[in-house]
């Protein structure tokens, strides 16, 4: 899991944290002192206090020159820990550095913020309490700005967890924030509203008239371990929210492993959204006494391994009065509910009750869980009853997919399924296609089932799905207790290897990270470090345990064998996002450690995808086409659909593949980079494969689009294309070996061996690429130009062919000729420079003259004597008026043929071998 990473890109482990920290007589408000306690013998020495570096100010609380220097030997570099408690009377903010070092912050007792007083936390800090008695309260015309970010959450976190031991519900106590928004229980004859909040010392109030009351901000939050049992059955919350208003901003924000609920809303009328609620112990969300506000993007899961839980949802107005005005009324949508096995006679895992005359507003939630689980959707008879059958409790576009077989639980007469079944849009479901964290597949059900809560309210997101997530955004990655954040104690990352790979020997004197096996959740490869693959590396499994492997510009990955490739499986992304003046590199270990380089020194990169190939199954089933040269349950390939055609398998953005290729068996090697099935959802621009064993790019199938791409003295082919693959292409440049090293074709092209017509056809559009061939000529094979075979298509444009050895075009007879002759496949605005300009093949009905297809069928061709006549080094000297491609959402209006022009390099500062 990724760490969250409190000072710059240093990660830290804490190990050996005394408990020291709960130190006597810290009551009173929090100090701004410089009393350093470097107490050593009968010898005390005064240091200047820790200061805020961007004010200047002490940092808050009080220092321990003890404790510090006890952390900072565990982490093995500097950490301050402050300690704070009391009354916060003035504006406090909670540094999360002191500018040389990284400060965590421990409660010590009732952590008041005060009326008038904002207390700020920086994005990236912790907090922890140390026993039960420790909590924060935010009072009345009080603020916390508690503002984290996706890659910096804030962490409020028991001192178990910081120090590395046992972390369990209940170490510490919780946040509690109040506000002045009405609750049902305030005085009906409007004197003032006071209403003593639960578990925390009195004096602790909230209610009042302002439904859109404002107490701060809690973004990017996470809150663990809490819910000290103050007295038998009374247990503080993971969040309290008393009589909060909708002025206040809660959004990404976790409760995990809480003793009593998650999270509870008396009254008010505060929003949330991207809500994660896990291994709660008691209700995960509960409601009470006229709360009426909205969410969205809500995930609750109970324990794994009937880990202790009770409801995902409790919700009530008035015990007393169940019609009691205001009356809970909130809004849901997007909810995802997952329970888990617990059960004894107290109570057990369940999904939604409503009770106490609340009413609720439910869009696209979804309930599942296992067998064991009790019920899913239950309503409490009276007064909840009757607002049901008024109106006044609304679920749609909802499924309960419990597999216990009570997905509904009556109460008395009223038959609560044949409620739910009754709106057209809810439906009971045994089969939703969620996997374990409640993630759809592409398959689910839920996709596209839900309605869009934005039409209702504009505060909504617009979704169309049921759930929590749209199975393409994990919105808890990154930032959340796990899924990739929200850790306090990680393993100590050595010289600041991403957590998911592994330090290693340095090489070539830089921080060295080994990647291996099969990612299975979100990896970012920083810049800085090498990375070296070790074996196959797979991102994900082929429709499973998908994940995105981002790739930081400048970062280097390098192969020490032949069997170190890597492999982007089927739903899975990589997200490679060089720049020109950082491009990405994949290569040899020989290259890294300044050695002797040549292509076939390790794999290469695969990449997988849903988009269709015509070696898929014809009767409809599922295609899984293993690809070549790795190993087996590497597949692609999908049903002709528009949406496969249109997969995303990521993006590569200023990449450079270098000295790949290598020799799986005899004349079986990898490609520098291979598509399977890669659709045009895909990003791939300014990519360069140079000093490959086989092909430059091969693409089998798929419709994946390529923009400025280089191939350079690639051994086979520089272009490869087979069974049905109808991408786009503009910008491309391949230039064999300078020194007449092995070569063969720019462009070898198929569609199917055995049956040349087969569909879907292979038919690509390239405009505006330059071939330059070179000497090379042997028996078996020699540089050459464009080879359209096997049956292909192809619609080529602004082309500039020239070598010294072998033909600049050849058509392969049969279908491939017939398809040139009938139209089907055309070159225009192009230039050839040859030694052998055309190489005909007969056709099915008689002689094909290949020169006159190309000159005179075909508009505005020509021929040259040679290299020089066209190119200039790389850059395009003829003058062939371009091909307009008018208004065309991939293809510009180039102003000249072939790829680069000297005005325009885009090559330059990120390729290798064009000097």
């Amino acid at each position: 899991m990724q760490s969250t990473n409190l000072f710059k890109t240093k990660f830290f482990k804490i190990s050996a944290v005394s408990a020291a920290l709960v130190l006597a007589g810290c009551g009173g408000d929090i100090e701004l002192s410089s009393n350093v306690d470097n107490s050593v013998g009968d010898t005390n020495i005064t240091n200047p206090a820790p200061t805020n570096p961007d004010t200047g100010a002490d940092l808050p609380g009080i220092p321990s020159s003890s404790l510090s220097a006890e952390v900072s030997a565990a982490v093995g570099f500097d950490v301050q820990v402050q300690v704070i408690d009391g009354q916060v009377s003035e504006n406090t903010t909670l540094a999360k550095s002191d500018g040389s070092k990284p400060v965590f912050y421990a409660i010590s007792g009732a952590l008041e913020v005060e009326a008038g007083a904002t207390l700020t936390i920086e994005e990236g800090t912790v907090l922890f309490g140390q026993s039960g008695n420790d909590y924060v309260v935010v009072h009345r015309d009080a603020q916390i700005m508690a503002e984290g970010t996706r890659q910096e959450p804030i962490i409020f976190t028991s001192l178990q967890d910081v120090k590395g031991e046992e972390a369990t519900a209940g170490q510490w106590g919780g946040i509690v924030i109040l506000g002045n928004a009405p609750s049902n229980k305030c005085p009906s004859d409007g004197s003032d509203c006071a209403l003593q909040v639960e578990g925390v010392a009195e004096g602790a109030v909230f209610g009042g008239t302002d439904w859109e009351d404002n107490s701060g901000v809690l973004k990017y939050v996470v809150v663990k371990f809490a819910g000290f049992e103050i007295a038998p059955d009374n247990e503080l919350n993971g969040v309290t929210f008393g009589g909060v208003g909708s002025g206040t901003t809660v959004d990404f924000l976790q409760v995990h492993a809480n003793a009593d609920d998650g999270v509870e809303f008396f009254g008010g009328a505060v929003d949330v959204k991207h809500l994660v609620l896990t291994g709660n112990r008691d209700d995960s969300i509960d409601w009470d006494n006229g709360f009426r506000g909205r969410m969205q993007h809500i995930f609750v899961q109970h324990a794994a391994n009937a880990g202790e839980a009770n409801r995902a949802i409790e919700a009530d107005n008035d015990g007393s009065t169940p019609d009691k005005e205001p009356m809970s009324n909130p809004t849901i949508a997007n909810m995802t509910i997952m329970g888990n096995n617990f059960d004894t006679a107290d109570k057990d895992s369940e999904g939604i009750y409503l009770r106490e005359g609340t009413s609720a507003k439910i869009y696209n939630a979804v309930v599942t869980g296992p067998s064991e689980m009790g019920e899913c959707l239950e309503f409490e008879a009276g007064q909840t009853v009757t607002n049901a059958e008024s109106g006044a409790i609304v679920m749609q576009n909802s499924t309960m997919a419990c597999t216990n077989g009570e997905n509904f639980k009556n109460a008395g007469d009223f038959d609560l399924a044949a409620w739910f079944t009754a709106e057209p849009s809810n439906a009971v479901s045994s089969s939703i296609l969620v996997d374990e964290n409640g993630v759809p597949s592409a398959q689910s059900p839920l996709l596209g089932a839900g309605q869009d809560p934005a039409a209702i309210d504009t505060w909504f997101d617009s979704t169309d799905y049921q759930g929590a997530f749209d199975g393409t955004n994990d919105w808890r990655q990154g930032w959340a207790f796990g899924f990739g954040g929200g850790e306090i104690t990680a393993p100590a990352e050595q010289e600041g290897c991403p957590t998911g790979t592994t330090a290693i020997a340095p090489v070539a004197g830089n921080t060295t990270c080994e990647i291996s096996g099969t990612i299975t959740s979100d990896l970012t490869l920083t810049s800085g470090n090498l990375y070296a693959l070790d074996g196959p590396v797979f991102v994900g499994n082929d429709k499973a345990d998908s994940a995105t492997l981002t790739i930081e510009a400048g970062t280097t990955i390098f192969g020490r064998s032949g069997g170190d490739y890597i492999v982007v499986s089927r739903d899975s992304k990589i997200e490679a996002l060089g720049s020109a003046a950082n491009p990405i590199t994949f290569t040899s270990s020989q290259d890294v450690n300044g050695e002797a380089t040549g292509s076939g020194q390790w794999g290469g990169m695969v990449i997988l995808g849903n988009a269709p190939s015509n070696k898929c199954p014809s009767d409809g089933s599922d295609c899984a086409l293993q690809v070549e040269g790795v190993e087996e349950g590497a597949v692609f390939g999908g049903a002709d659909t528009a949406e496969n055609w249109e997969d995303n398998s990521g993006t590569l953005r200023y990449v450079v593949v270098k000295h790949a290729g290598f020799e799986i068996a005899p004349d079986n090697e990898l490609n520098g980079i291979t598509f399977g099935g890669v659709g045009s959802g895909t990003t791939v621009e300014y990519i360069q494969v140079h000093e490959n064993a086989d092909d430059g790019v091969e693409f089998f199938g798929g419709a994946v689009n390529a923009k400025y791409v280089v191939l350079t003295s690639n051994k086979d082919d520089s272009v490869d294309w087979d069974n049905g693959f109808r991408g786009n292409m503009q910008y491309v440049l391949v230039k064999h070996d300078e020194n007449g090293g092995e070569a063969n074709r720019a462009i070898e092209a198929d569609n199917d061996g055995s049956n040349p017509s087969k569909q879907p056809q292979s038919n690509p559009t390239i405009a505006n690429m330059t071939i330059i061939g070179n000497s090379f000529d042997t028996a078996d094979k020699d540089s050459e130009g464009i080879y359209l075979r096997e049956g292909t298509r192809a619609q080529l444009h602004n082309f500039v062919v020239t070598n010294a050895a072998g033909e600049c075009l050849e058509l392969e007879a049969g279908t491939t000729v017939d398809q040139a002759i009938a139209g089907d496949t055309v070159i225009t605005n192009s230039v050839f420079a040859c030694s052998e300009n055309f190489k005909s093949q007969d056709s099915s009905s008689g002689a094909f003259d290949l020169m006159d297809w190309v000159l005179n069928v075909n508009a505005d061709n020509s021929t040259e004597a040679g290299v020089a006549d066209v190119v200039n080094g790389i850059y395009t000297i003829d003058t062939t008026t371009p091909y307009s491609f008018g208004s065309h959402p991939f293809f510009d209006n180039a102003n000249h043929i072939g790829a680069v022009s000297e005005d325009n390099d885009w090559t330059a500062g990120w390729t290798v071998g064009l000097e």
